[in-house]
């Protein structure tokens, strides 16, 4: 049985009951089926199952799976879309989604400022005969003159990754759809939980569902949100032919992830607002990077598109990387690594890390200095958290 609650109902109603499909035996918990293949009553039956006429869908665990259909249904209720198709990985969504659309000559018009696994994949459409044009995100003039009549798509992260920059989702996806071109929006920052992107006019939004879905630490995960046509017709075919499907295990656990999801990402970024303020002005501090702070560039831009700053913070040590370095290895909680949306606060040096394939010319371009750090705020307590980053920066 499919329990399907009506789109009145609260996002935090729908994300621990909507799509559950129970099995004969009435379990509560969502049933994990760990299965690769399905068995049919008969030869008639398969062909029509193949043939997608059948009463239900699920072939092959490639292709589909209640585990995984329960995952779908349950994030595209979420984020206001159709439809979505849950992946192995969040960079599974990203591929899936932008090779599965895009052939040789066609145009996409990307943000500068984007994870360097994003990046990676961009150059390999380039290699494929795809034109990229890279923008800096926040600058509407850019975007206006990148895109063009037969332009495919656009694709920017709704917050930049590592810098927190905000685009302007509306702004840019009317330039977008005036020129018949996809709005594709990573918005692993937003979370679900803040996201209002469909509103404002994104097609394609992927997410990374290891970070805040899970929020755990357990699992890899991804998942491509749109309408049922893309994500069935377009997404779908490229996703289950090449391998990028999630595993029925990895989507229960998405399953758990997102009852918890909510109440979860409210207390991070509440403590991320306190932490930022409390860093706010620090000696050895160039920089504090928060949407939720009234000085950062798109403050007003983050307000009205998410109604918070985030789970996430870049701070900027004015003595760079020694001094950087120092820091981090001075942290009693906060943990080094290069996760994000964890109920554990994670501390990244993206220069030397996540986005050190990038020249050196790009990283000052962005703004990825040496002496910057990216904060995933978790579930600690705030006070807890500014006091060992305190602690860390006056060692």
């Amino acid at each position: 049985m499919t329990v399907s609650p009506q789109n009145k109902l609260h996002p935090r109603t729908q994300a621990v009951h909507h799509g559950t499909r129970r099995s004969q035996y009435g379990e509560m918990a969502e049933a994990i089926f760990l299965t690769q293949g399905f068995v049919y009553d008969s030869a008639a039956q398969a062909e029509a199952r193949f043939q997608g006429t059948g009463p239900d869908e699920f072939i092959y665990a490639r292709y589909g799976n209640p585990t995984s259909r329960m995952f779908e249904d349950r994030i595209a209720a979420l984020e206001g879309t159709e439809d979505a198709f849950a992946t192995a990985s969040g960079m599974a969504a990203v591929n899936g989604a932008m090779f599965a659309m895009c052939k040789p000559g066609d145009h996409v018009v990307a943000a500068r400022a984007l994870f360097g696994s994003c990046l990676y994949v961009l150059d390999l459409l380039a290699r494929f005969g795809v034109e990229v044009s890279y923008v800096d995100g926040t600058d509407l003039d850019q975007w206006a003159a990148a895109i063009r009549p037969g332009t495919r798509a656009v694709f920017f992260e709704s917050v930049s990754n590592p810098t927190l920059e905000v685009i302007d989702l509306k702004a840019v996806a009317d330039l977008a759809h005036a020129a018949g071109a996809t709005v594709v929006v990573d918005n692993v920052f937003a979370t679900p939980v803040f996201s209002k992107a469909v509103e404002q006019g994104a097609d394609v939004i992927v997410y990374s569902a290891t970070k805040h879905i899970d929020g755990g630490g357990r699992a890899l995960a991804g998942v491509i949100c749109g309408t049922r046509q893309f994500v069935r017709e377009v997404a779908e075919p490229y996703l289950k032919h090449t391998g990028g499907a999630i595993s029925p295990f990895h989507a229960w656990i998405m399953l758990n992830g997102l009852q918890t999801m909510d109440l979860r990402v409210r207390a991070q970024a509440d403590a991320a607002a306190t932490i930022a303020a409390a860093l706010h002005g620090h000696p050895r501090l160039s920089r504090v990077i928060y949407p939720g702070l009234p000085d950062h560039p798109q403050h007003d831009l983050a307000m009205r598109q998410m109604g918070s700053g985030g789970t996430m913070i870049a701070i900027e040590l004015a003595e760079g990387k020694e001094a950087a370095f120092a820091a981090l290895d001075r942290l009693q909680i906060i943990r080094i690594s290069n996760n994000l949306g964890d109920a554990k606060s994670i501390v990244t040096h993206p220069a030397t890390t996540t986005h050190q394939r990038l020249s050196e010319a790009d990283k000052a371009h962005l703004g990825i200095t040496p002496g910057l750090l990216r904060i995933s705020v978790g579930l600690e307590h705030a006070a807890d958290l500014t006091a060992d980053l305190m602690q860390a920066l006056e060692g």
